[in-house]
Order: C-alpha cells, then sequence, then structure tokens
C-alpha cells in the first residue's frame, strides 16, 4: 500500500509519517520509508542523529542509474536520456518489488532498525544553493515518481511517503500515485485550508484523502475538524510527552507512546488496508499516462527532443499479476 502524508508547514506530518512507520515496523510489516519533502527531517523523526540523516543517499543524484535499471529492455524508450520523471513502464521495463534486493534500493536506501522491524529509508535529496535558479522541486521528487510508476506493491507492504508542505504535488502526477493519502491537520481555519486544497484538486482523480487531526486538545477542537472534514477525519492525535522526548534527543521505547496515540496509528492502518480492496490497476496505469502525456506536451518533448507519447505501451497494465519482466 502506498500512503502519502501531506499538510501545512508545521502541522506535524512529519511526525505522524514517522510515528506512523514506527507503529508498522513494530509490526514487523515490511516498509519503505520516502522523505520527499523539500525540508529532510524524517530520518531525524527516525531516531536517526543529524550526520546520519545527512548521509542518507540522494535518490536525485542516482537518477541515471535509477533509469538505467527500469528502462530494462522496453524497446519503446530509445534511451535513458529520454525517460522522464513520468515515463510509464511497458513490457521489457524492469519492476520494483518492497521486499525485493535490487540495484535502486541498493544505491537509494538505507536499512535502518526501528522498534523490533527494519525498514528501508529513501530521502530525494535535499534541495542545495547550486540548484536555486537551475531547478526546482520536482526535479528532486521526479526519481520517487518514477520509482511509484514502476512499483508493484501487494497488501501488508508499506511505502510511506513524507510529503511536502502545502499542496505543491499536485503541480505533478505524483498526487495519484498513493492509495491514501493522509492530510494532517491542526484545528484551525490554516490547519483545514490544505485539505479544501486537496479535496477540490483531487476530486477528479478518485484519490482517497482523509484527515488526522494533530495537536487536538479539546472537543471544541474535535469539532472545529469535524465541522471542516466530516467524515474525512479519521483520526486526531493529541499532545505526546514522548514525541517531545523524541525531539530533545532522548527517545523512549514506541511501546511508551500513549495509549491514545497508539490506537490512532491502529486506526490509521485499518484504514489503509481498507483501501486494497478497491484498488483499481487499470485506473492507476490511465492515469500514469494521462500525466505522461501531458508532461510531454508541456515540456518534456522540447527538453529531450523526442515524442515521449510513444513510450506509452497501449496494452501495459501495471497489477501484482506482473512478474519480472526482464533481468
Amino acid at each position: 500500500m502506498k500512503i502519502a502524508f501531506v499538510g501545512k508547514g508545521g502541522s506535524g506530518k512529519t511526525t505522524l509519517s514517522s510515528l506512523f512507520i514506527r507503529h508498522l515496523a513494530s509490526t514487523e510489516a515490511p516498509v519503505v520509508a520516502v522523505d520527499a519533502d523539500i525540508n529532510q527531517h524524517l530520518g531525524t523523526a527516525l531516531g536517526l542523529g543529524e550526520g546520519e540523516a545527512a548521509a542518507l543517499p540522494s535518490m536525485g543524484a542516482h537518477l541515471p542509474l535509477i533509469k538505467k535499471y527500469l528502462r530494462g529492455r522496453n524497446p519503446r524508450i530509445g534511451s535513458t536520456d529520454t525517460m522522464i520523471k513520468t515515463t510509464p513502464p511497458g513490457e521489457g521495463s524492469r519492476l520494483l518489488r518492497v521486499r525485493e534486493d535490487n540495484p535502486v534500493y541498493e544505491a537509494c536506501a538505507r536499512p535502518l532498525r526501528l522498534d523490533g522491524g527494519v525498514i528501508r529509508i529513501m530521502a530525494t535529496g535535499v534541495f542545495t544553493e547550486a540548484d536555486l535558479g537551475v531547478a526546482c522541486y520536482h526535479s528532486k521528487v521526479g526519481a520517487v515518481e518514477l520509482y511509484l510508476n514502476h512499483l508493484v506493491d501487494g497488501p501488508d507492504e508499506y511505502v510511506v511517503v513524507d510529503m511536502t508542505a502545502g499542496s505543491d504535488s499536485f503541480a505533478s502526477g505524483l498526487f495519484t500515485r498513493f492509495d491514501m493519502t493522509f492530510l494532517v491537520a491542526e484545528p484551525t481555519r490554516k490547519g483545514v485550508s490544505v485539505y479544501r486544497q486537496y479535496t477540490r484538486y483531487a476530486q477528479d482523480f478518485g484519490v482517497t484523502v482523509k484527515v488526522v487531526g494533530n495537536k487536538v486538545q479539546s472537543r471544541d477542537d474535535l469539532e472545529f475538524l469535524r465541522d471542516a472534514a466530516g467524515e474525512d477525519l479519521v483520526a486526531t492525535v493529541g499532545q505526546s510527552e514522548w514525541v517531545r522526548a523524541l525531539e530533545r534527543g532522548r527517545p523512549g521505547p514506541f511501546g511508551a507512546l500513549e495509549p491514545e496515540n497508539r490506537e490512532a496509528l491502529r486506526v490509521l492502518r485499518d484504514a489503509v488496508d481498507a483501501t486494497y480492496a478497491r484498488r483499481d490497476w487499470e485506473r492507476y496505469t490511465r492515469q500514469m499516462v494521462h500525466f505522461h502525456l501531458r508532461n510531454a506536451e508541456s515540456w518534456g518533448n522540447a527538453k529531450t527532443g523526442a515524442d515521449l507519447a510513444a513510450q506509452v505501451d497501449p496494452g501495459f497494465v501495471l497489477g501484482e499479476s506482473r512478474g519480472r519482466l526482464s533481468v
């Protein structure tokens, strides 16, 4: 299952995504955690030191390797130079799985022992001074989009992506890549404004958006979020001494997290797992192609000097029945 955590800056989305990852890890579920925020903090939220988090390999820096591996023997892709962030897989492409070992994970992921389990963590890489004026945030997350486009994930497998703040991901097709998008919202007008943006953008694409209330301290806070989000409000999280200790660099065992907050994480997992029965690989592939054609027309063809529409394999549908298409 592919899960995104989004929200306005300061809403607590990185904290909530890290708690959800810890919850999954504590049950020994297979997890890939991806930091796709323009400000990279997921590693430290998961307990890495500042130096360890900074040393995580950058997916963006390994984009040539990622493209070469995923291209495989796909005859519709003339060269890796013509692959862009939205390039879809086809016959001959290599597909990725959560539990396998492959060159992409070897280069871009690091194992992290966490709360009784071992997860993989990946990061897009920081936005540096060298990028200013010559690159945008989406040049960094392009590697994540390619990864998700070629990923075949099954039930009880989890890819959790900490997205950038606000609604910036709607500038690409990345927002359609998820089974579940959790919008972390504080009980304030600004806190729910991003939720309204997301639901407005997502409604035409069948994207499932649910709200997680954060920093909820009173019944008034709860009622405010219920009025704003209705049935989309699936869980709320209150103040946490456990999180405060983590942020001070003194984390305790995950089992010491407050019972009400552990229960909220269980509810989130149940909501994610319930989406599996509704998964539609044909729609997923169709949306992938839709955004690829839009990107090809708006900038991709001009940048690569190729007709990127020719990369689309009309008979190909990504899905769990797909084995390794090339070696």
